[in-house]
């Protein structure tokens, strides 16, 4: 009886101690993988610090500026005047007082539970 209990005891010692073994490297390769990961992050930023470095020289203006020369006829471009951007004389003018009804009629709306906004997306098929 007590041999039986003793090899039993053995057996499932075995396997335990495989068992054991086989998450130990499960483990490892785990740790492998993260660390080959990690290299190939760290590696990958440098890349990219190394990209934006470059897009900084390319795009400043003493290195863009004989390119537009050499190509302005062609490419039919010029300075922007300030005349393209208008003028504050243009903008009109805030109301002095605000339409009050029309202010009252949203708020009442909006406490019924009716938002407008939706109405409007409704009406131009926006879902």
């Amino acid at each position: 009886m007590i041999r039986n209990i003793n090899i039993i005891l053995i057996f499932i010692s075995v396997f335990m101690l495989a068992g054991v073994y086989t998450i130990k490297f499960g483990i490892e390769n785990t740790a492998d993988k993260r660390t080959a990961l990690i290299a190939e992050i760290d590696s990958q930023e440098g890349q990219l610090s190394l990209l934006q470095a470059d897009e900084a020289v390319l795009n400043q203006p003493g290195h863009i500026e004989p390119i537009i020369k050499r190509h302005a006829i062609a490419l039919d471009i010029e300075p922007v005047r300030q005349e393209q951007f208008g003028a504050f004389g243009d903008l009109p003018m805030r109301p002095v007082k605000p339409n009050t009804a029309e202010m009252n009629s949203l708020f009442t709306a909006l406490e019924a539970g009716v938002d407008p906004i939706d109405a409007i997306l409704e009406l131009e098929g926006i879902q």
